[in-house]
């Protein structure tokens, strides 16, 4: 299993995924600065990984801190935090990730034990998420027949998590059962996730994928070409309603219409319990990631470009979500309070 994420020799280690498929290159971070700018310039993207990720970018600040005193070191620890989480505004578990270490520095007396606190807690949110997503793959692969043809969007693999994958995890969960499984995956412009990362994916381990451009999807499920779809998310509210990459929306409608369910795939650290659809930030980026491709201009000068990385897929379009606590059905609201209510017991 691809593991994608880890602390090694003092730096955090993971796969630089804009130079994917062409070549595969080790990122090494050594402060948390250089984490937050390898999440702001998309070298490490994916909801579940950019929680571990900052999981680790705090494990970076401890294990570098001078610090004589606990007050300091949590200081400090404040400070990357914030940075943390202005990298990337609209997902959820990089949020969580941070909130669930900093919750807990202030109970520290021992500088030392505060250090040991924070590595030890990175690496339980990277195990945590690997145990999530087999669970996930298990609970999803009830959804899944044999012969299925399932359609993807984005990447929400190995490589969007700290290992094995949520949507493509109950890809690989269903074949290893024995169905034979096709994929459909699109491009996912404008960054291109499901042409280089999806499709890496899968080739790599021999998953049959058919790769189609975003605006074939209606065309595809109409043809009778796609028997499920599954996604990832980036945030989850108790209403059911999900953000995921710019286009989910569109792929919820056509497979609404054709009545070709419609599953989402996400760990319980993706759901926001708190905060309403109303209130989501969506995240908007740089124009140049529409207007070239692989540092070539596509549009004339002068034309500018709207670039909103998310968007919102309301719970009437979404069939049931797939979480690592099981299958989670309509209502959502209901349904989903009583699953974490669950969950917390359980920790």
């Amino acid at each position: 299993m691809l593991k994608t994420i880890e602390m090694k020799k003092g730096a955090v280690v993971t796969i630089d995924q804009t130079k994917l498929p062409s070549v595969r290159v080790e990122l090494r971070m050594r402060t948390c600065q250089e984490v937050c700018r390898a999440i702001r310039e998309m070298k490490i993207r994916g909801a579940p990984l950019l929680g571990v990720a900052a999981g680790y970018g705090l494990a970076l600040t401890a294990r570098r801190s001078r610090s004589k005193t606990v007050g300091r070191m949590v200081n400090e620890l404040e400070r990357s935090a914030i940075m943390l989480v202005n990298t990337r505004p609209t997902g959820a578990n990089l949020k969580w990730a941070v909130q669930r270490i900093m919750e807990k520095v202030s109970s520290y007396r021992d500088v030392e034990d505060l250090r040991a606190f924070v590595l030890g807690e990175a690496d339980r949110i990277r195990d945590e998420d690997i145990h999530s997503n087999l669970s996930i793959g298990k609970y999803g692969a009830t959804l899944l027949d044999d012969g299925d043809t399932v359609l993807t969007h984005c990447n929400a693999g190995a490589l969007a998590t700290a290992g094995y994958g949520t949507a493509l995890g109950v890809i690989r969960a269903a074949i290893q059962e024995g169905k034979r499984i096709k994929v459909i995956a699109t491009e996912t412009r404008p960054l291109l996730q499901g042409a280089r990362l999806t499709a890496y994916e899968l080739t790599s381990e021999h998953i049959p994928v058919t790769l189609i451009t975003d605006n074939m999807v209606g065309y595809s499920i109409k043809q009778g070409c796609v028997n499920k779809v599954i996604v990832g998310a980036d945030r989850i509210f108790s209403t059911g309603h999900v953000v995921n990459k710019i286009g989910t929306y569109t792929v919820s409608l056509a497979a609404k219409e054709h009545r070709v369910p419609f599953y989402v795939a996400a760990p319980l650290s993706t759901f926001d319990f708190m905060g309403s659809v109303e209130s989501v930030a969506i995240e908007n980026r740089r124009e140049e990631e529409v207007l070239f491709l692989e540092g070539r201009r596509i549009a004339p000068r002068g034309v500018h470009a709207l670039n909103p990385a998310f968007d919102v897929t309301p719970p009437e379009n979404v069939t049931a979500i797939v979480t690592e606590r099981g299958v989670l059905w309509p209502p959502y609201e209901t349904n989903s309070r009583r699953m974490a209510e669950s969950s917390n017991s359980a920790s």
